[in-house]
């Protein structure tokens, strides 16, 4: 793609305006319907040594900087003694002691092997989990240790309020079900897995899933404090996804953990029955939605210890969406990163925007487009796709996304090209933050995109087998973030 100067998309809406919060999104989108997409979202982005040894990782804007670490490229050991797996991926940020942060960082590792770090494992047969890390604003790593341990496919999560982050299991392997796309055997697992867990942030978590808030393909999470409830999207490869809610039984406020005993419940659309989310959409259609109740979010399959189970992985993976579905929720094409800002919740759908799906597809997955963000207001319990991307050129698998102080989401992609970190603006301007330059690693997802609390440094993972994390820092308002 052509790196010219940014290049706004916004311009003249056709027809109705939408108002409250989609309001800025309204242009593009009525570009984007047309076309003038193509060749857009564009930033001016050059090569940028790396502050740790003088090596180009990352391409930014001019005047930019980054440190990386926690590079497994080499073997990595916590303080605490921990080798850690790689597979970084969804991350937040919280304020630490002395002007510090500090990171609660996934690693995304799947298959029975033995859980990493000393803490006591949620399965001494998981080899995910978190660890937490306390860095400067430049990246100066202070402190590292494993936060928890004994989870598996450890994908993305989100930040609580309180301090903590929540951290989501993106699978539902287990002692009880066949094996997942990877083929290795479950037998070796002692629990069953598909959950979301709390870790605070500077502590060691009690390994504790929220069982009623689902067992299914768990992607990331995001908190309303408004109203105590926690939103959670679902990654289901092959399959539809769909978009959940979990409500507290007891009213919480922002200081308190989260609710064991809440009920978890599918988004629908009005008067849409089994709505086909995952096809292309008209981005300026405002949905009224409804949610319908799960009423068995947690199930255990009957199983033999120490033989194979009955059970498939795609039944399991399929038992939470299927009673929704039978209530007539929508279905998505792989809902991934979220956010909540200002009443509103934005998530990813990564392959949406195609033609409407008829049927699984266990090669290419749920989807055949290049990517939505669907923003969901918790005022007014309305959905809108405020972004649609119409070529892979212009916005390429959609991933984790965050937001910036200022309201910006900055949306990491994930496919199989050069990938970009992009911002797209409330105004709907869509441009270039960074790009992954690793020579011959050009591929490899950003992950776990999270801002300081003071908005000084963004935070980003190289999600591989050899992951590292960045620091970057420079003039975020000069670029529009």
């Amino acid at each position: 793609m052509q790196l010219n100067r940014r290049t706004a998309i916004k311009g003249a809406l056709g027809g109705a305006l939408v108002a409250g919060p989609f309001a800025g999104f309204a242009n593009a989108a009525a570009l984007s319907r047309t076309g003038a997409l193509a060749g857009a979202a564009v930033g001016t982005l050059v090569p940028v040594p790396d502050a740790r040894d003088g090596v180009v990782r990352l391409d930014l804007p001019a005047g930019f900087s980054y440190r990386s670490f926690h590079d497994t490229s080499t073997p990595v050991t916590l303080r605490d003694g921990t080798r850690l797996p790689g597979r970084h991926d969804g991350m937040g940020a919280f304020a630490g002691p002395g002007g510090s942060v500090l990171l609660v960082r996934n690693h995304e590792v799947n298959n029975p092997q033995p859980a990493f770090g000393p803490t006591k494992p949620y399965d001494k047969r998981g080899g995910a989990g978190t660890t937490t890390i306390q860095v400067t604003r430049f990246g100066e790593v202070q402190d590292a240790y494993t936060s928890l341990s004994g989870t598996m496919m450890n994908c993305s999560g989100g930040e609580m309020p309180w301090g903590a982050w929540v951290t989501c299991e993106e699978t539902v392997n287990g002692p009880d079900v066949g094996p997942d796309f990877t083929g290795a055997s479950n037998v070796p697992l002692q629990k069953r897995h598909g959950y979301v867990f709390e870790v605070p942030a500077g502590g060691l978590a009690e390994p504790r899933p929220i069982r009623k808030a689902g067992r299914f393909a768990h992607e990331a999470v995001s908190y309303d404090p408004d109203e105590g409830i926690l939103y959670l999207t679902e990654d289901n490869f092959a399959f539809p996804s769909g978009f959940y809610r979990y409500v507290p039984r007891a009213r919480r406020d922002r200081h308190r953990n989260l609710d064991h005993n809440g009920q978890l419940q599918m988004l629908a659309v009005k008067g849409r029955p089994l709505a086909h989310l995952e096809a292309h959409q008209d981005t300026t259609t405002v949905h009224d939605v409804e949610w319908v109740d799960i009423d068995e979010p947690d199930v255990e399959f009957p199983y033999t210890p120490g033989e194979p189970a009955p059970t498939s992985n795609d039944t399991a993976i399929n038992f939470v969406g299927d009673q929704g579905r039978a209530r007539g929720a929508a279905g998505f094409s792989r809902c991934e990163g979220q956010v909540f800002h200002d009443g509103v919740v934005y998530f990813t759908a990564t392959q949406g925007g195609g033609p409407a799906m008829t049927g699984p597809d266990n090669v290419n997955g749920y989807g055949r487009g290049w990517g939505q963000v669907w923003g969901y207001d918790t005022r007014t319990q309305t959905l809108r796709c405020v972004y649609q991307s119409e070529s892979r050129d212009v916005l390429d698998f959609p991933d984790n996304v965050t937001t910036s102080p200022r309201g910006t989401l900055v949306l990491c992609e994930d496919h199989d090209q050069g990938n970009y970190l992009r911002g797209l603006t409330t105004e709907g301007d869509l441009f270039s933050i960074a790009r992954n330059a690793m020579a011959g690693r050009e591929g490899d997802e950003f992950a776990g995109s999270a801002f300081s609390p003071d908005g000084h440094t963004l935070f980003v993972n190289i999600q591989a087998s050899r992951g590292l994390t960045f620091a970057i820092w420079g003039d975020w308002a000069s670029i529009g973030v």
